[in-house]
């Protein structure tokens, strides 16, 4: 049956996928997120099932400082022999490093660091020699690399990009005796594309494809998708090729703009003159013609769904829908019983530490959560934030003081400012959040009073895109605490999260106050 894009929708751009046997592995990028790195296993390279983090511990790791959209940069994720590598960049922290594991669902190493510029490695088992590829200052680069230790031989540039000085995302494949280059070219917006070269050797020199780029919605294309870049291929065990990429969707009024952030697509990869073609040299549609491979049926089946959905109760670990911004303060949060956050000094314009948030991935969705809350004063606060980054959130939340109020605050660059309170005597609401592709809608509902809902006004989706705020990563929603620079004893308790999508069919669940 044909399938649907993006494979993976929300957040999760600058896929990276490898195949052992008949099952698939794939990564995504992470940026100032933590956990970092997440992945996926899937049986047929569309139904993909989370299956954790590669940087789940922050002795891995530490994102403490890194500024929003820097951090866990594009992963290369290959298996050789028996071992699972995946290597990436800390962007203004600890440069390149790579991670091992027998088991890619399971515990991954400590860092391997790497001495070298710039971002986007790529690892590639040669004959004899390991291969590290990387963004350099100027073109791709590559050196010889002692996976031990993490030393590199003689340094060259293998690639000097095609339209642009400043290619990106390099991966290298042997495909029938031949050495293929990919990278991507054209900024990471309207322009990105994908190029291709070809070389008798993994060292280059690299022939540029003569119909260079391979995959570009630089002009005008059906379905909104734009910015289609930062492929991957991989050999299907029926022995078909496809490609997976990031890719963003468009919405809202003129001038057009997206907030989920760039996602994972797939497209089927075709050979003409032992060059790679791309979908047929079609655009990318929501809608794919091309028929995935079926599954082998002696593969483990797929457990979950790229797909978060449902009815969170927060007793037990966070599953890996969730995370936070940069390392986390786990001596105030707590997933037993609810998830109960301690009210901490740092706001969300501060890199709040007990913000838990997981990804937006529809556009029509309604979001709902019982808090229990009994703050005292003014600066107590605690809420469900939709947010981009520390400069560009709405937040809905109860805060404390003379009158206890429920709030809808705006963060807008420089710019904030509370535009709607509506008194409440009680200390356990339901707030909700009902999105469309233009706009949040705002709602606060007493516990004891179920249906008498009160308004507390819409915000537009466009000041939350990368077009108006900014960065490489995409929005995110869920629970927050914060005293606002003070110090306090109080607690907040999130009962229970729910995400409903309404604009996918498949849905089914009840609301559970």
């Amino acid at each position: 049956m044909p399938y649907r894009n993006p494979i993976i929708p929300g957040f999760n751009p600058d896929p990276t996928v490898c195949r052992v046997g008949s099952e698939y592995y794939l990564a995504t990028s992470s940026f100032e997120y933590f956990p970092g790195l997440p992945l996926y296993r899937s049986r047929d390279l569309v139904e993909w099932e989370p299956i954790g983090h590669a940087l789940d511990r922050t002795d891995q790791i530490n994102l403490s400082g890194r500024p929003s959209s820097r951090g866990i940069f594009a992963p290369t994720l290959r298996y050789q022999d028996g071992t699972f590598y995946l290597t990436t960049t800390d962007v203004e922290g600890e440069g390149h490093f790579i991670l091992t594991t027998d088991d890619p669902a399971g515990s991954w190493s400590d860092p391997t660091f790497v001495d070298a510029p710039g971002f986007d490695p790529d690892l590639f088992f040669g004959d004899e020699v390991v291969y590290f590829t990387y963004k350099a200052e100027q073109g791709i680069n590559q050196a010889p690399i002692e996976l031990a230790t993490g030393d590199l031989g003689t340094t060259r540039t293998v690639w000097e990009g095609v339209e642009d000085p400043l290619p990106e995302a390099p991966h290298i494949y042997k495909i029938d005796g031949q050495y293929y280059l990919l990278a991507a070219e054209g900024g990471t917006h309207f322009g990105h594309m994908i190029v291709a070269g070809r070389s008798d050797s993994p060292t280059g020199p690299f022939e540029p494809h003569p119909e260079n780029p391979i995959l570009s919605h630089r002009a005008k294309v059906p379905e909104n998708i734009h910015a289609t870049g930062h492929g991957d291929l991989v050999q299907a065990h029926d022995g078909s090729w496809w490609i997976v990429f990031l890719a963003v969707r468009m919405t809202g009024r003129w001038p057009r703009h997206h907030h989920l952030g760039r996602e994972t697509y797939l497209a089927p990869v075709s050979w003409k003159n032992r060059w790679p073609v791309i979908n047929d040299g079609k655009p990318i549609g929501i809608e794919m013609d091309a028929v995935p491979p079926d599954p082998d049926p002696d593969a483990p089946p797929i457990d979950g769904d790229s797909v978060t959905a449902g009815h969170e109760t927060f007793d037990g670990a966070l599953g890996p829908a969730w995370n936070y911004r940069r390392t986390p303060a786990p001596d105030h949060i707590e997933s037993v019983d609810g998830l109960q956050i301690d009210l901490v000094p740092e706001t969300l314009s501060k890199g709040c530490p007990t913000f838990v948030g997981r990804r937006q991935q529809h556009f029509v969705y309604t979001i709902r959560t019982r808090l229990d809350f009994d703050p005292d004063r003014a600066v107590e606060e605690a809420g469900i934030a939709v947010l981009m980054n520390e400069r560009h959130h709405y937040d809905l939340g109860v805060r404390g003081g003379e009158n206890q109020q429920a709030f809808l605050r705006r963060q807008l660059g420089d710019y904030s400012s509370v535009v709607e309170t509506e008194p409440i005597e009680t200390d356990s609401v339901i707030l909700t959040i009902n999105a469309d592709e233009v706009a949040y809608h705002f709602e606060i509902e007493p516990v004891a009073e179920t249906g008498n809902r009160v308004n507390l006004g819409s915000a537009e989706t466009r000041y939350l895109s990368t077009e108006t705020a900014g960065g490489f990563t995409g929005v995110y929603i869920g629970p927050y605490a914060t005293c606002n620079g003070d110090e306090s004893d109080r607690t907040a308790r999130f009962a229970w999260f729910e995400y409903k999508p309404t604009d996918e069919e498949g849905f089914e669940g009840e609301w559970d106050i």
